[in-house]
């Protein structure tokens, strides 16, 4: 399960989490994307993702196990 924050659910027909099973990140987002294509823009533009707690920006093959938490989030910007 995956739970999708702030403009990532607008991308997922409002839903707050998504089934998804993936082995790392990258195929996170590949998933996510054949699910959802809506979601590719978003994706492109950048997201970062939170498993177990420990927040992964470009970490491709970070590793998510099935019992993971998962969040996924659209890059934060400003400064």
């Amino acid at each position: 399960m995956v739970t999708l924050f702030g403009s990532m659910r607008a991308h997922a027909e409002g839903r707050a989490q998504v089934e998804v099973e993936a082995r790392n990140f990258k195929e996170l987002l590949d998933r996510l994307v054949e699910q959802y294509p809506g979601m590719k823009p978003q994706i492109d533009r950048g997201v970062s993702v939170a498993i177990d707690g420990l927040v992964y920006k470009d970490a491709w093959f970070a590793p998510i196990k099935p019992e993971s938490e998962v969040v996924l989030l659209p890059y934060m910007q400003g400064g």
